[in-house]
This record gives C-alpha cells, sequence and structure tokens, in this order.
C-alpha cells in the first residue's frame, strides 16, 4: 500500500511524517520512501541536499517528491550569513570555521576539469559564491581588486572573438574573495550600498540541491519545486556531471514544473557517472581528450549502458535560468529522453569561466532524444548535440538572442531539425553529416564543415549497441521547405555553403570509384546533399543545384521576436509572391536513409516519422507554405509563438 509522507518547516524528524505531524527534512522522509510512495512537501525555505535514498520500480511505482498544490517550496544550496564584520569602506568580511562547510569547502574546490579552457582573468576561480538579495558577485583575484571595482560593459566572446555586451553591467561590480586557511574560511565582499547586516546575503555550501549520492535510483518524480544556489562542479562528458538537480545515472525520471536557477555549472544533469572517467585529460595529461572521450563510450559499455539501464527521462515544463555552464547536461545518461516546454534563459552569460561544454541544452550521445516546443534565449549557445546524435530530433523550439542557437558536433546522423524558429544573429554550426533541416526559420549565419581528423560512434538503430566509427565527410544533409533570412552585409545565411557536392548518391559513388584505393577515395568527393524547395530573402544564398526556389536578394522581411510579459510574438513581413513554391510534408520515405549509419529517419518507437503538424501544433495540407508556421501570409504577420504556460505541450508530438 502506497504511503504518503508530509514535510513542513514546523515538522520534526522524530514525528510521524503525517499531515498533522510532519517531518521537518525531506532527507528525511526520503529515507522512508518506497516504490509507491509520494513526499509532499509543504510552504518554506529548506536548505538541504535531497539525497533520494531508494529506487522506484516502474513507471507505475514511482516515488514522488512534490510540493505542496499552491504552496511555494525552496530547496537551496546555499547558508545564509547574519554575521557580517566592516573591513573598510563598503567592504565587509565573515569568518566562518571550515567545518561549517564539512568535507566540501566551495570556496576550496577550484573550477576544474576537461575541456574547461580559460577565465575572465586567466586566474582560478573557485565553486563559491556570494549572494545579496538573489543577486550573485563576481570573484574577486585579491583583496585589493575588491577596493576599486570596474563595471564591465562587454566581454570578448570565445567562439566568435567579437566583443559581446555583459549581460547585467551592474552586476559586474559586485565582488567578492575568499582565503582559507588551516582552521578558518574569511569571505570578503563589497556590498557598495547594501548593509549586509539588513539584507539578505547567502553563500553557497552544498554541491547540489537534490542529486542521489549513487547511482541506479530509477523512476523518481521531481515536481513543483523552486531550487537555487549550489556549488556544482565543471561537467564535461568525461567525468560525473552532477547539477543542482539531478539524476545521477539513473532511469525513468520525471523532472516537471520546478523552477531551477544559479547553480554554479549545471542545472539539471541527466549524465554520466564517475565509472565512465574523471577528468583523466586534465589529471593524466598522456592522450588527448578525445581518446578519453572514447574510452568513456566503452566504459559504459561494458558497465551495462542500455536503455533497460539508464535515461528515458523526461524534462517539461521547468523554468531554468542563471547556470554559469548548462541549463541541461548530459552525457551516456540522456539517451531516449525527452526535454520539452521548458523556458531556458541567461545560460553562461556572467562569463566567469569558460569551456567547450557550455551551453543552454548540452548532450553526448543524445540517442532518441526528442527536444521539442522549448524557448531558449540569451544563451552563449542554444543546444550543442556533440557526438552521436543519432535518432535526435529538435523541433518547434524558438530561439531567440542568443550568441548561437545550434551546434550539431561530430555526428553521423540521422537527426532531424524541423519547425524551428530560429532567430539569433548566429543560427547553426554543423560539424556533422546525416542531418534534415524542415521548415525552419533561418535568421543568421551558417557555418558547414568536415572533421577529418575525429572518428566517432554510430549506432544500431533505437540502441545503444555501437555499429561502427567514422569521420565526418561533410553533408549527405537535407533542407526542405525552410525560410533564410539573410542580414544584409552579415553573410553565410542560406546553403550556398553546399556548392561543390554532389545531388545524389548514384552521382556521389561513381565520382568515389572514378579512382582506384580503399579510405582515402572517400576524402575527396563531396557526400551528396538533397536541397530543394526554399525560400531565400534578403542576401540568403542558395545552393547552386537547387532546382525549386525562390530568391528575393533585395527584399528584407523585418524579422522581430518582441516579448509582451510571458507572451512571445513573431512579427515580420513576407512578399506578394510568398505563396510562389509551396512545400511537401517530409517523410521518413522522401528524406531516405542516411549514408554512413545505413539508417532512416524515424520516430523513437522504429515508425515512419512524418512531419505534418508545424510550429503550432497544427495539421499541414499536403502541399502548405513554407517555414515553421502553416499560418503565415504575405504582407505583415503578428504570430504568438510563446505563451509562458505548460498548455503549450502538444499532444500531436510523437515522442
Amino acid at each position: 500500500m502506497a504511503n504518503e509522507y508530509h514535510v513542513a518547516k514546523n515538522g520534526s524528524d522524530f514525528g510521524q511524517g503525517t499531515r498533522e505531524d510532519p517531518f521537518l527534512t525531506i532527507n528525511k522522509a526520503a529515507s522512508l520512501a518506497q516504490a509507491g510512495d509520494t513526499i509532499i512537501v509543504h510552504a518554506g525555505e529548506y536548505r538541504e541536499w535531497v539525497r533520494p535514498r531508494n529506487t522506484g520500480l516502474s513507471n507505475s511505482r514511482r516515488i514522488t517528491y512534490q510540493a505542496a498544490e499552491g504552496e511555494k517550496v525552496v530547496i537551496k544550496g546555499s547558508e545564509q550569513i547574519r554575521d557580517w564584520e566592516r573591513v573598510e569602506g563598503s567592504i565587509w568580511k565573515t569568518v566562518l570555521p571550515n567545518d561549517f562547510f564539512g568535507d566540501y569547502n566551495p570556496y576550496t574546490e577550484e573550477i576544474f576539469g576537461d575541456w574547461l579552457a580559460t577565465t575572465d582573468t586567466g586566474r582560478r576561480k573557485h565553486l563559491g559564491e556570494v549572494y545579496l538579495n538573489g543577486l550573485s558577485f563576481y570573484e574577486a583575484g585579491s583583496f585589493a581588486e575588491l577596493r576599486n571595482p570596474r563595471v564591465r560593459r562587454e566581454v570578448i566572446d570565445h567562439w566568435t572573438g567579437k566583443a559581446v555586451p555583459v549581460h547585467n553591467p551592474e552586476q559586474t561590480k559586485y565582488l567578492w574573495y575568499a582565503e582559507v586557511d588551516e582552521e578558518n574560511t574569511t569571505i570578503y565582499a563589497n556590498f557598495h550600498d547594501h548593509n549586509p547586516l539588513t539584507e539578505l546575503v547567502e553563500i553557497n555550501v552544498r554541491r547540489c540541491c537534490f542529486y542521489p549520492d549513487r547511482i541506479g535510483i530509477n523512476y523518481i518524480t521531481v515536481r513543483g519545486f523552486e531550487m537555487a544556489q549550489a556549488a556544482t562542479p565543471w561537467a564535461p562528458p568525461t567525468a560525473e556531471q552532477p547539477g543542482l538537480l539531478g539524476c545521477h545515472w539513473s532511469k525513468g525520471w520525471i523532472i516537471e514544473d520546478n523552477i531551477i536557477h544559479d547553480s554554479k555549472c549545471s542545472g539539471i544533469s541527466i549524465g554520466t557517472q564517475r565509472s565512465t572517467g574523471d577528468h583523466y585529460r586534465t589529471k593524466r595529461r598522456d592522450k588527448p581528450g578525445y581518446n578519453y572521450q572514447i574510452e568513456s563510450v566503452f566504459s559504459a559499455t561494458h558497465a551495462g549502458w542500455s536503455r533497460e539501464t539508464v535515461g528515458s527521462h523526461i524534462i517539461r515544463n521547468n523554468i531554468i535560468y542563471d547556470c554559469g555552464q548548462n541549463g541541461i547536461v548530459g552525457h551516456l545518461g540522456c539517451v531516449f529522453s525527452e526535454i520539452h516546454n521548458n523556458h531556458i534563459y541567461n545560460i553562461a552569460l556572467k562569463r566567469e569561466f569558460y569551456g567547450y561544454e557550455i551551453a543552454g541544452i548540452k548532450l553526448h550521445a543524445a540517442l532518441d532524444v526528442q527536444i521539442h516546443d522549448n524557448r531558449i534565449h540569451d544563451c552563449s549557445l542554444g543546444i550543442w548535440l556533440d557526438w552521436q546524435a543519432q535518432g535526435t530530433r529538435v523541433s518547434r523550439n524558438l530561439f531567440y538572442r542568443n550568441n548561437r542557437d545550434l551546434f550539431v558536433e561530430v555526428s553521423h546522423g540521422p537527426y532531424l531539425v524541423d519547425h524551428n524558429i530560429f532567430a539569433s544573429e548566429y543560427t547553426l554550426d554543423n560539424f556533422s553529416q546525416g542531418g534534415a533541416y524542415v521548415n525552419n526559420l533561418i535568421c543568421g549565419k551558417m557555418v558547414q564543415q568536415k572533421v577529418l581528423d575525429r572518428s566517432t560512434p554510430y549506432h544500431l538503430p533505437h540502441s545503444t549497441k555501437i555499429a561502427g566509427f567514422s569521420i565526418v565527410f561533410g553533408g549527405d544533409d537535407r533542407f526542405y521547405n525552410n525560410i533564410f533570412v539573410g542580414r544584409g552585409a552579415w553573410g553565410g545565411v542560406g546553403t550556398a555553403q553546399y556548392n561543390g557536392h554532389t545531388t545524389s548518391l548514384e552521382e556521389y559513388l561513381e565520382k568515389v570509384h572514378q579512382t582506384p584505393g580503399d579510405v582515402e577515395i572517400f576524402y575527396y568527393v563531396n557526400q551528396p546533399v538533397y536541397i530543394n524547395n526554399n525560400l531565400y530573402l534578403n542576401g540568403a544564398v542558395p545552393f547552386e543545384e537547387e532546382e525549386t526556389k525562390l530568391v528575393l536578394e533585395d527584399f528584407d522581411p523585418e524579422i522581430s521576436i518582441t516579448e509582451e510579459g510571458d507572451e512571445v510574438y513573431l512579427v515580420c513581413c513576407l512578399p506578394e509572391n510568398f505563396t510562389a513554391i509551396l512545400g511537401e510534408i517530409q517523410t521518413t520515405e522522401t528524406l531516405k536513409r542516411v549514408r554512413v549509419a545505413d539508417a532512416d529517419f524515424e520516430d523513437p518507437n522504429g515508425s515512419e516519422v512524418i512531419l505534418d503538424h508545424d510550429y503550432l501544433g497544427e495539421k499541414r495540407a499536403d502541399k502548405s507554405v513554407l517555414g515553421p508556421i502553416a499560418d503565415l501570409r504575405q504582407g505583415k504577420n503578428r504570430i504568438k509563438v510563446w505563451r509562458g504556460d505548460s498548455s503549450r505541450a502538444r499532444s500531436c508530438f510523437k515522442p
């Protein structure tokens, strides 16, 4: 018989856990809950690291953690600090004994690990943080820096080399600095016009807010909480990936209706475990990180990595913001998951540190992962699918004001990108092959690149079993029914980057085999691409072999994304002859198989994929207008593309 446990701020861990006699801590309830039980947490702040002790057994026998209906429940990885002493001017200090932190002191723990490139100052940074009324400070390199904090208006984006505005310039003048000796941790902070004795000041002290300390805690539901201010470590694919909230190599979690923010590194983790690697590239320095990542895939395979043991998570209807590295991160443990209807923003914009594992959503080995109906904006990078994106679908997402919207790296497909709105100045880095881009609005720069020095795995369809390895030859991509919008002098929008590619598998193989040899003969012939029925506006340039297209080089559709409260609108003006060409519905049959992985574009259950619903979930006619929204018309369009509530989830999406 299922039990219901209650937790409240007026409770006691010596209570009965009933509504009338609740527990005081969530961990007390977690130590007792078994499969089928529900833990209901009542209003208040809970400053603890919740570590689910027991596992659910199936979708129908979950352990559910949920906030009481209509009550605000906050779980924090921080502690409030009231004991401050003025040092000089607006600089104050607090002295804490080291045992205050237990075995994890974020003010000695450095941001460290594989593919971490640098920090904003070049000096080491720590996992600690100081918050004033919820505002996170920057770490200074010395006490002297606290005296004259500099407000930064812009920083250099490490990807483009361009100067970009600081998200919140005022925030950059709020600095902290820590000194740790054998007995005490002393934290200094410049509070400017604020008095830390009368305002809310917190420091993060715990690694996580909700994360099991062992693997295999399956079928957990986490619903309705706000979680914040955790000292999460750097989370590359070659190490354990703790998040502020995370599954820790488990199966079948549902994470829904939560507010996740102010994680030092990652917000939600559905990633790998330590047995697959532990920053060996950085610690050992004897092999490239590429080798260690290959080894991590095999280590997971030896440990039983499969659909039966890990993945199949659902992450939906969450708000995720102000995280230093990722909103959602996962390597290997993310397989067969569905991520939808989340609002993800302000990820990696603080820019205190930089590395190659940063994005709103950053996934490796995203096998059959369905990412749809999300709003992703003001991120260093929107979505980054890195290695083994196979069976992955990115559909009906809204991207804007990101430094880049989408990066697909060293994957072989089939992966599908359909009915998205890409409104940032930089849309796509495509360092992969075997992708299909269908019915998207693409308003930013596109880069396509071969990768001939890294051979990465591809899999049997809908399986973690490895079928082979390949380099990325470039091409084998499909572009149908898209609207490309150039930005005048801003080049690189459109499909002209594929000029010189073959247009059929037969033509490709004929050219390849004109020269005797084996491996080397495939390097010098461009793989076929399948490009047709696209619209090119305002300087966007088509593929030279595209047969049916509409090119209006001088027409500016004046694309804009406007926010009105929780609602977001797409505004654009389309030409009179917008309907001169119509797009056909693309399916498994029309998209054809990808060459290297020898696999078809399919739904995760192996059935035929049919792209017959638009961005708004409306059924498309057999032939309909180009772009993500079937209701687009010539002339002025103003269409609501986000309404900020969970009703936006589409029942027509087939995961």
